[in-house]
């Protein structure tokens, strides 16, 4: 096939949108997918038995557009029944996982498509997305992202990336190629906030990766998401959201148990993989640790030290500087952290809080 034809007629995507309580966001996630410019897409909203308007506005779309089709639950059964559903269904050459609350960027389809065509061993393909919270105008992204590089990496060094760093990279939609998502198999629901990371470790042990720097998405930020928190609700929504964050620790080190348990366990470095792993969450956690007492959140900070020192004991004597290193956004968090603790230090009534003995 040549390039020009390729681009013409790009293959077919198949996108899943599980919803829950999300009605008055669907629409607008459902028509980004139905206005990009690729003939060949299906949508399939899973809707687990939402009381609000969800299931409405689902049918109504389905309706409009013999594209779209809907699963309305009578009864909810959790989040991965949705996923695991929605992998089974697929059959078009490509696949996408959407969240109810998130956007597609245009031309975000046909850009993925358009490198996995060319790279029949590209698994999966991602850029990056932007966040915006529900008050933020919705901005202009009709620029043309076409001149943006994409970027091969092979799958063994994304997984090498996954476990130097233990982060998450990926922060838009992920286009996977259909064959690789039905070979790595259904999502964990043991993993209820790390199983779209585990699936990522599993897919980059199935080809290479294409990643791009141009926004692939828009992911909103609001009180309902599992990844975020609002401000304005208060102090209590603050230490919830701080109890999260400190937990998240435990579920990434279950979604990497999980994965070197299971698909990565054959894999030839498995086991020093998994050491740069658990070595690189006690390093992050540590940090994390300094972060939180910079800002006057001593239990956490405790709570995130004592998860570091556990696992890494060295560190109570030998700070993991190299760990700042591996990562790309050091430079701005080590920025930040020293501002906070300018801030802290020189506000009045604050000195004493800063003193030799932080954690009394």
């Amino acid at each position: 096939m040549s390039k020009h034809a390729e681009l013409s007629s790009p293959a077919g995507v198949d996108v899943v949108i599980p919803s829950y309580h999300y009605g008055r966001f669907l629409r607008e996630c459902v028509m980004s997918v139905l206005t990009q410019d690729i003939r060949q897409v299906r949508v399939l909203i899973i809707d687990n038995a939402s009381s609000d308007e969800s299931v409405e506005v689902a049918r109504q779309l389905a309706a409009e557009d013999r594209r779209v089709q809907v699963v309305a639950r009578q009864h909810n059964l959790g989040p991965h029944a949705s996923y695991n559903e929605g992998i089974d269904w697929a059959s078009a050459k490509y696949f996408v996982m959407l969240c109810a609350d998130d956007l597609l960027a245009p031309r975000s389809l046909r850009r993925a498509v358009s490198i996995m065509e060319r790279h029949p061993d590209v698994a999966l393909a991602y850029g990056r997305a932007l966040w915006l919270r529900p008050e933020d105008p919705m901005p202009d992204l009709d620029a043309d992202a076409g001149d943006t590089p994409w970027r091969i990496i092979p799958g063994r060094d994304l997984l090498e990336r996954f476990c130097r760093t233990a982060f998450n990279h990926f922060s838009g939609p992920v286009v996977v190629r259909t064959t690789a998502q039905k070979l790595a198999g259904h999502y964990r629901p043991e993993l209820p906030h790390t199983d779209d990371f585990e699936m990522w470790m599993r897919l980059a042990c199935l080809g290479q990766a294409a990643e791009m720097d141009a926004c692939q998405g828009i992911s909103r930020v609001h009180g309902l998401n599992r990844s975020t928190f609002s401000s304005e609700r208060g102090t209590a929504n603050l230490a919830k959201h701080e109890r999260e964050r400190t937990l998240y620790n435990w579920h990434e080190e279950a979604a990497f148990k999980s994965f070197f348990a299971n698909e990565g366990r054959s894999l030839p470095e498995a086991a020093r993989l998994h050491r740069m792993a658990r070595r690189s969450l006690a390093e992050r956690a540590y940090w994390a640790a300094v972060t939180r007492l910079c800002r006057g959140q001593t239990d956490t900070s405790r709570v995130l030290l004592a998860f570091a020192l556990r696992r890494r004991p060295r560190a109570a004597v030998l700070p993991p500087v190299s760990y700042l290193f591996r990562r790309d956004d050091a430079l701005r968090r080590m920025i930040s952290v020293a501002s906070d603790a300018i801030g802290r230090f020189c506000r009045p009534g604050m000195r004493g809080q800063m003193g030799l003995d932080p954690w009394g």
